[in-house]
């Protein structure tokens, strides 16, 4: 697993994919957040990282399908996923370490976002004012989120062939699992028991529960179980299509 997860890392890092993603991640956060009067957070007159962490889901929608598209989809159309096939190490081994490489990108798009939270410390009145626990947990939550993402997205990539169809669907199936099931729970014959159902499922709910700073073990559960689930998704999609 090992050797795969730095062949993917090296193919984020020694090409312009890795570092077009954290450029894109931070430009588009940074114009959100710092630039466009009507969201940012200068004008807003609160020392919050709220409008960051309600904007940052959206841009890994898109990022994230986009970096993972190439997982098995390249692989299958050069054929390189016959090599793969011979190596010595099993198919969950090859999937975790695409998983964790890609994984690794999103964190190194965060980490630099950190600087957001000491120029808001700054910003304060009086300074250090701000939720610190609130602010940690967004930040728990936003990699949880991104993990979940890179397991969606590698799991569409290894039902197609075409990497533009991989990212399509990853592109669907994280709106779908993010915002979808929100959406449902709010139509008026859904209100009642069967909303708090969808709002089960939804990344969306889990994900701002644990930005209120409680990491609560059913949110922890449900990250590491959607995580579970698609990855293993994608070890039967894998051994059932690489010959």
């Amino acid at each position: 697993m090992i050797a795969i997860y730095r062949k993917e890392l090296n193919v984020f890092l020694s090409s312009l994919i890795g570092y077009i993603t954290i450029t894109i991640f931070l430009l588009a956060n940074g114009l959100f957040n710092w630039v466009f009067t009507d969201t940012s957070i200068l004008e807003s007159g609160f020392a919050s990282l709220d409008p960051f962490f309600n904007f940052a889901p959206w841009i890994f929608m898109f990022l994230i399908p986009a970096i993972t598209m190439r997982s098995f989809a390249e692989e299958r159309s050069t054929g390189t996923i016959e090599f793969l096939a011979t190596r010595p190490v099993t198919d969950l081994q090859i999937i975790l370490g695409k998983f964790f490489a890609a994984s690794t990108l999103v964190l190194f798009s965060v980490l630099p976002t950190i600087l957001y939270y000491f120029t808001v410390s700054r910003l304060a009145s009086p300074p250090g004012n701000v939720d610190t626990g609130g602010i940690i947990g967004s930040y728990i939550g936003l990699i949880l989120l991104g993990c979940t993402f890179v397991a969606i997205s590698i799991f569409t990539s290894s039902i197609s062939n075409n990497q533009i169809v991989a990212f399509i669907g990853g592109l669907f199936a994280c709106f779908f699992f993010y915002y979808a099931f929100d959406a449902m729970a709010l139509l008026p014959f859904f209100v009642g028991s069967a909303d708090k159902i969808f709002y089960a499922f939804s990344i969306n709910q889990h994900y701002l529960n644990i930005s209120k700073g409680y990491i609560d073990f059913r949110d922890v559960v449900y990250f590491a179980s959607a995580i579970g689930l698609f990855l293993y998704l994608t070890k039967t999609s894998f051994e059932s299509r690489k010959w």
